[in-house]
């Protein structure tokens, strides 16, 4: 539960109205094109299963991988999606955090206020986000109604307003585009379905994370001033300080850091495999896929202006972007050592995913799970 009195720590319907009062709209198409968008999104999406799994080999022992419903959704439906999933994940927070304020003085009314508080800032975060995602697997997926699922989580999601978007403002074949972006978002599938024990494992490292949280309220809110200070002490050209941090950083105790640096290896492992698949895959399918990457790159390193750098920085957006650098950087330098099949043993346990160190330097996670691992073997 996460409501004192009836009243919710975050009013989640509150912070979907806002998203979807503040989103902004997507790119005029007529209806004939929206339903031919939906339908060529669809097909790629299925075409995208095929090659991928191809090209990297992953199985689940053999057996069949488990379906996942594929959602094309426009900027609202993400908005929605999204926060049934923060509901469901921020959930055990929520609950510890509401356990402390219901002991404290007039904590049904802070309760009551502060949800709407936070219901809105969530909505404006979401809204600005709700222009920018592409395509998203959303490993932490409670199923409903207007949301099908699996029970055990898992349903990709393709915003066709922001794909028809970036394929004009790119200028680059709309049917190469579509494919490719599918591409990148039926990997993230491929990862989770073909390995059983990574979502639990990822759930398990965010719930550490989140459990490390400062729930005191007076300890949150010097974390929130910092973060603001910091925000407000950027530069007139969007860029801040080297002392300066994320809200992402500032909100960290010692435990979350440790916990983050794990969280930061797994994130880089699995975005820089999906576009080392989706350029990998890319040639074969998708004819101008060299245009798309290169223009794609442009726009990716490129703040839209200072508002939109300030935001993504504050937000640690900018650490996502390098996850794709770094990562990709790894699987390629792995796959070249040892190939496809030698590399695919990072998904045989969470003893075999690397390190933060090790996605910086890949022959040492060649070195302890190849070289080590098999001098094991023989000395056994």
């Amino acid at each position: 539960m996460t409501s004192i009195g009836g009243a919710e720590m975050v009013d989640w319907n509150l912070a979907v109205a806002t998203a979807t009062r503040l989103v902004r709209p997507g790119p005029e198409v007529s209806r004939d094109e929206a339903r031919a968008v939906v339908a060529e999104l669809r097909r790629h999406a299925r075409t995208s299963e095929e090659h991928v799994r191809a090209f990297t080999r992953m199985t689940a022992g053999g057996t069949p991988l488990p379906d996942t419903p594929v959602l094309v959704v426009d900027r609202a439906g993400w908005v929605r999606a999204n926060v049934a999933g923060f509901r469901e994940l921020l959930g055990p927070l929520l609950a510890k955090m509401q356990d402390r304020r219901a002991g404290a003085p007039a904590g049904a009314v802070l309760g009551a206020v502060g949800g709407k508080v936070t219901g809105v800032e969530l909505g404006m975060l979401l809204s600005f986000l709700a222009s920018r995602v592409l395509g998203q697997y959303e490993t932490f997926a409670p199923v409903g109604a207007d949301l099908p699922g699996n029970p055990g989580g898992g349903r990709l999601l393709l915003v066709a307003p922001n794909i028809v978007h970036v394929e004009r403002e790119l200028e680059v074949s709309p049917h190469d585009f579509r494919l490719w972006v599918c591409l990148h978002e039926e990997t993230h599938r491929t990862q989770f379905t073909a390995v059983p024990w990574l979502r639990a494992h990822l759930e398990g490292e965010i719930q550490a994370f989140l459990g490390a949280t400062e729930v005191e309220p007076g300890a949150l809110l010097e974390r929130v001033r910092e973060a603001v200070q910091s925000f407000a002490g950027a530069r007139p050209d969007g860029e801040r300080g080297d002392d300066a941090h994320s809200f992402v950083e500032l909100v960290q105790t010692p435990e979350q850091r440790e916990v983050l640096g794990r969280l930061t290896a797994v994130m880089s492992l699995l975005e820089g495999h999906a576009d080392f698949v989706m350029d990998g895959v890319g040639p074969e399918v998708v004819p101008s896929v060299a245009e798309i990457r290169e223009k794609f790159q442009q726009r990716r390193a490129s703040g839209a202006g200072r508002l939109d750098v300030a935001l993504r920085k504050l937000l640690g957006l900018d650490a996502k972007l390098r996850q794709y650098r770094d990562g990709e950087r790894f699987v390629r330098a792995v796959v070249g050592e040892v190939g496809m099949d030698g590399f695919n043993r990072v998904w045989t346990s969470p003893n075999t995913l690397p390190t933060k160190a090790e996605i910086a330097r890949p022959a040492d996670w060649v070195a302890r799970v190849h070289r080590r691992g098999s001098a094991g073997r023989e000395e056994g």
